[in-house]
């Protein structure tokens, strides 16, 4: 059977199946720790939740201890995914250089499917919701998302020989995981209308079945045979040492030029991701709260509503890139975010709250031009090293924010739900101001075009 090299259907499937289940699982959360809190099934019905906004009422103040609640059970159930995932995701993506780029596919994918398998489980028994934290666990160690981007971004870096395509294909992913997210979101709140939490969980888990087998069989990898792997199998501890030496010797063996502007994209990245990650990962949960008491349809449409975001966004880069510098692309896309961000945590009404997508419309593009910039500061052996570097920094940036931003949220639900969303904006002036240090500093535009390979190789050969 001939195979190929399109790795974006393993993305748009894995994508959809993860982006449907997420908002459920929150849902989910939400009314089992409703029905343990009022000892009644949760009600919802054809245009809202049942939301108390009578601030007097002890209806009000019980709504607001389900926030609190929900806010920290999702803070730890990310805490408990994220140290194994972390330590996956770093050894599996940057070995991909050596070993392939399949199995960072593959076993994320595998544990996807678990996971759904177990929910499936949990939502048909009743089972306690306990049980999610081993779920998490379980999905950690096969990598989960972190691994899975980490893989598939060096399996496009690989297939990429015109640097000047790899901002624009590294784009399309983001573009592909920003309409799926959408259509996906979109879809849970019929799904769970129609179907329930169970069934739901089901489809995701066949979705999840598709992309194994498309992965193992259909799928070619990018990495041939090395004499690596033909050599008599080494023992962990030799695997880690080979694995951790390979991202020491990206920032040792650098040049002083091409280690700053390592450190200062991953910098720029992280930030920026913290912010990001960290506010719109409590729309869910603003949305659910008075005063717009959004039901699951609503909420898929908020979540769709990303999908005219991922587009913009990736018309931004695409457009932009043709006449502005990489850096100006991020700062574009940074205040963008802000102007979200600051919009919504003033929406009080519905109308308000979807139109918060449209200063959002361009806040995708830093992190596809941040990637493609690291992508291209590096030789391509090293592509693998440095998509570690940002997988890990994925699990931790995120983890972090997440745990952040739903402490935070719990803590200011009762006096003031916008809280976060301002929080996040001003955070936002972090990766500016190293940006802005960049731009006035002796790093000229021509640094931050950015390098290509071969004027990677030609600056490393002068700096020696």
């Amino acid at each position: 059977m001939r195979k190929v090299l399109c790795v974006e259907p393993v993305i748009f499937i894995y994508m959809f199946a993860s982006s449907l289940t997420s908002p459920l699982v929150q849902q989910f959360i939400y009314r089992r720790l409703w029905e343990e809190e009022y000892n009644s099934t949760f009600v919802s019905d054809s245009n809202a939740s049942y939301c108390e906004q009578n601030k007097s009422s002890p209806t009000y103040i019980k709504q607001k201890e389900v926030q609190e609640k929900a806010s920290v059970f999702n803070m730890q159930l990310d805490l408990t995914g994220a140290v194994p995932s972390l330590i996956v995701a770093f050894v599996i993506v940057a070995n991909g250089d050596r070993q392939g780029r399949k199995r960072s596919l593959v076993l994320p994918s595998v544990g996807a499917l678990i996971a759904d398998i177990c929910l499936t489980v949990i939502s048909y028994f009743s089972l306690s919701l306990s049980i999610l934290f081993a779920v998490a666990f379980i999905t950690g160690l096969f990598g989960s998302a972190a691994t899975f981007l980490g893989g598939g971004f060096a399996f496009i870096a690989d297939v990429c020989h015109d640097e000047k395509q790899k901002t624009t294909r590294i784009a399309v992913v983001d573009l592909i995981f920003g309409v799926v997210s959408g259509l996906a979101g979109l879809s849970s709140g019929y799904f769970l209308r129609g179907i329930g939490f169970t069934w739901t969980f089901v489809t995701a888990s066949l979705l999840h079945v598709v992309n194994i087998i498309y992965i193992i069989f259909l799928l070619e990898d990018t990495v041939g045979v090395s004499e690596f792997q033909h050599q008599a199998p080494v023992s962990c501890k030799e695997l880690l040492r080979e694995t951790f030496s390979g991202v020491y010797m990206l920032f040792k063996t650098a040049p002083y030029k091409k280690r700053i502007l390592i450190t200062v994209l991953l910098f720029t990245f992280m930030t920026y991701l913290f912010t990001m990650v960290g506010g719109s990962s409590l729309f869910t949960l603003y949305e659910l709260d008075e005063p717009l008491c959004w039901n699951e349809v609503y909420i898929g449409y908020g979540a769709a509503a990303f999908t005219s975001v991922s587009l913009t966004s990736f018309l931004g880069v695409y457009l932009f890139s043709k006449c502005l510098k990489e850096i100006y692309i991020v700062f574009i896309g940074i205040f963008s975010y802000i102007g979200g961000m600051v919009m919504a945590a003033f929406a009080k009404t519905t109308l308000l709250m979807f139109l918060v997508r449209v200063p959002s419309l361009l806040c995708f593009m830093p992190i596809p031009v941040l990637r493609s910039m690291l992508s291209k500061v590096v030789l391509a052996g090293e592509q693998g090293a440095v998509f570690a570097c940002i997988a890990c920094l994925e699990v931790v940036t995120g983890t972090i924010s997440l745990s952040v931003f739903n402490i935070i949220y719990a803590a200011t639900v009762a006096w003031f739900s916008g809280f976060s969303f301002l929080l996040s904006a001003g955070l936002c002036l972090i990766p500016l101001a190293v940006l802005c240090w960049l731009l006035c500093t002796s790093w000229n535009g021509e640094d931050l075009a950015l390098l290509v390979p071969e004027e990677v190789s030609s600056i490393e050969s002068a700096d020696s």
